[in-house]
C-alpha cells in the first residue's frame, strides 16, 4: 500500500480489480448530459439570435412610424435573445464542468491562460459559477418582465422600486461572498 491507501495491484483480489474497474467506467455515463448540455446551448444560441434578429427586422421599420411601442418590442426581442444565450452559457459551463470532473480535464482549453472558466476543481465550485450565470438569467429575465409590465398605481411603482432594491442586495451579497471565498 502507498502512502495515499492505495492498494498495489497484487494487492487486490480479483474480484476487487474487476469491481472497481467496473465501478470506475460507469462515470463515462456523465458524457449523456455533457453531450446533451452542449446541444441544448447550442440550440438556445441559435434560438437566442433567431429571438435578436427577429426583433431587429421587425421592430426598427416600426420606429420611424410608432416610435415607444416598437422601441419597447425591440429591447423586449433583445433582452429575450439574451436571456437564451445566458441559459446556453450555464449549459456550456455545466457540460464542461461535469466532463472535467468525471472524464479528463480538457486539455485544449486549459492550453489558453486567458481562459479561466474552466478553473473547477470540485462540484461546490461548479455549482458556484453555475449560480452566478443564474442570477444574470434572473437579472436578465425580471428586467424583460419588469419592460412588458404597465404601472397604473404608485403602489405598483413602489413595488418595482423594491423588487430591483431586493435585486440588487441579492448581487451584493453574492459578491461579498466571493470575495470572501478567495
Amino acid at each position: 500500500m502507498d502512502q495515499k491507501g492505495i492498494k498495489e495491484e497484487h494487492e487486490q483480489s480479483f474480484i476487487e480489480r474487476i469491481g472497481e474497474k467496473i465501478l470506475w467506467s460507469t462515470r463515462y455515463v456523465v458524457l449523456i448530459a455533457v453531450v446533451s448540455s452542449v446541444l441544448a446551448a447550442i440550440a438556445l444560441f441559435g434560438v437566442g439570435s433567431y429571438e435578436i434578429f427577429n426583433a431587429i427586422l421587425n421592430e426598427i421599420p416600426r420606429l420611424m412610424t410608432d416610435h415607444r411601442e416598437a422601441h419597447d418590442r425591440l429591447l423586449v426581442g433583445v433582452i429575450a435573445g439574451i436571456d437564451l444565450y445566458l441559459i446556453g452559457v450555464v449549459l456550456m459551463i455545466f457540460g464542461f464542468g461535469i466532463y472535467e470532473l468525471f472524464i479528463s480535464k480538457i486539455d485544449i482549453a486549459r492550453s489558453n491562460l486567458d481562459i479561466t472558466i474552466l478553473e473547477i476543481e470540485n462540484l461546490d465550485e461548479l455549482k458556484q459559477k453555475i449560480i452566478k450565470v443564474i442570477i444574470m438569467v434572473l437579472i436578465v429575465t425580471f428586467f424583460e418582465r419588469i419592460l412588458e409590465m404597465q404601472y397604473d398605481t404608485p403602489q405598483q411603482m413602489l413595488y418595482f422600486a423594491i423588487s430591483i432594491l431586493a435585486l440588487f442586495l441579492g448581487i451584493y451579497l453574492v459578491r461579498k461572498e466571493d470575495k470572501h471565498h478567495k
